[in-house]
């Protein structure tokens, strides 16, 4: 299996950061946020990693190179047209020559158990589709998911803050079916102008019988979103979450 890591973005919301840095390179004590994320992955045994590069690739490129010093192989290909998470998937879909792949974010860290978790979820449970949610206090800034029985039943994306919706968001960790290719090749592009992944996932449950596994962390389980500046100046100050890493 290999594990796809989403990094083309120009970070809009981190602007006076990514005026310097790719948004994934970010420095965050002592190194990249990147290179956190790769390390968290490892954990699953997974070697094999494509990164989808866009704005500032070389600094991406030049840093990792090959991948030998963490050993680990890289192969990189560029989204030029920034069209979504969907867009990026479908740049990798002829890289991929096993029937599943890890996908994350390049701007979300999570404790490096949980990139094992969801791993191990889809190898022993056989599961085609695997996503890890996190509980967000404030959900109108995420995207609310509706389970039944550890399944997705429905995405809410930044639902609206005079109806209740559950607070587990949409923490941006998959495992996922080939199948998703050919579903997003089907979508038309949202209001936005993305393909979008929620979408997908949406349409695969509904017209395709997809079963989806939702592994939900702790209410207060540690997750940095490093797509958030206030967020992104708190942790770099603060180093007790890089134990909570290994935990």
């Amino acid at each position: 299996m290999k594990a796809v890591i989403l990094c083309a973005g120009y970070g809009k919301r981190m602007r006076l950061y990514t005026e310097i840095y790719q948004k994934s390179m970010i420095p965050v004590h002592g190194k990249p946020l990147l290179e956190y994320i790769i390390t968290g992955i490892k954990y699953t045994g997974i070697k094999k990693f494509i990164i989808v590069i866009g704005y500032l690739k070389e600094q991406i490129i030049d840093y990792f190179q090959k991948g030998d010093k963490w050993n680990i192989s890289i192969e990189y290909i560029e989204q030029s047209n920034l069209n979504g998470t969907g867009g990026a998937i479908l740049l990798v879909e002829n890289l991929i020559k096993s029937s599943h792949f890890l996908i994350t974010n390049g701007d979300i860290l999570v404790p490096y158990r949980f990139y094992n978790e969801v791993y191990n979820i889809h190898k022993d449970e056989h599961e085609d589709f695997v996503l890890v949610s996190n509980y967000l206090e404030n959900i109108q800034k995420g995207c609310s998911l509706i389970t039944d029985n550890e399944y997705l039943v429905n995405m809410i994306e930044k639902p609206p803050p005079h109806k209740k919706f559950p607070c587990w968001n949409n923490s941006g960790l998959f495992i996922l079916s080939k199948n998703i290719f050919g579903v997003l090749k089907s979508l038309k592009t949202s209001k936005r102008g993305e393909i979008e992944l929620p979408a997908a996932i949406l349409t695969g449950i509904r017209e395709r019988n997809w079963k989806v596994r939702v592994l939900k962390m702790n209410k207060n389980q540690f997750r940095g979103d490093f797509g958030d500046i206030k967020e992104y100046e708190r942790l770099k100050e603060d180093k007790k979450w890089i134990t909570e890493l290994k935990s």
